[in-house]
């Protein structure tokens, strides 16, 4: 049996869902998802240093859908066609995780997989240092980043990306990205 969508929401939607949104990922929306997480983590009395980290890394998880996102198949179980990105974020336990999928072309997998497995090798002071080399270098690409991304997430919260990549036809991939904040 192939990918399903529905399925795969539902597994990432455990424990105390602060935010979820499905859809077109858009500017209006990073502004609103934004200011919910705020008043969430605020209502929460979590404390400054963690909502801190968790608002930052999710910034930074919303611009990557935002940046990176393909058009999803047509045959994808989707409403909106343009941009269509998954991002979750929940309180399971003592830490939180934020989940993102979207729909990539099967072209991109091993430059996505390359990636997140050479930021996940690193060390914590070689993530740090590398970082602020490509800071300083002031090289970015054309979405904005340096690749920084996943660099920053994994900078921020000190643990390792988990990524999965399910095949959804010949053409596309279900690209999902697990975050976990202590």
């Amino acid at each position: 049996m192939g990918f399903e969508l529905k399925t795969w929401y539902s597994e990432k939607k455990q424990g105390e869902v602060l935010l979820e949104y499905n859809g077109s990922i858009t500017s209006e929306l990073i502004t609103e998802a934004l200011a919910s997480i705020e008043k969430s983590l605020n209502l929460k009395n979590e404390k400054n240093r963690v909502r801190k980290k968790v608002y930052n890394v999710f910034v930074e998880c919303l611009q990557n859908l935002y940046h990176h996102v393909d058009y999803p198949p047509l045959t994808a179980p989707v409403k909106q066609q343009s941009n269509f990105g998954i991002i979750i974020l929940s309180k399971d336990g003592t830490f939180y995780r934020i989940s993102t999928g979207n729909f990539v072309k099967k072209e991109k997998l091993n430059y996505i997989k390359d990636r997140i497995d050479q930021v996940n090798s690193l060390s914590d002071e070689e993530v740090r240092m590398l970082y602020r080399d490509i800071m300083s270098n002031e090289e970015f690409s054309d979405k904005g980043g340096g690749g920084l991304g996943m660099l920053d997430i994994v900078r921020k919260t000190g643990n390792k990306l988990e990524y999965y990549f399910y095949q959804f036809d010949e053409e596309y991939i279900f690209f999902s990205l697990d975050t976990y904040i202590s």
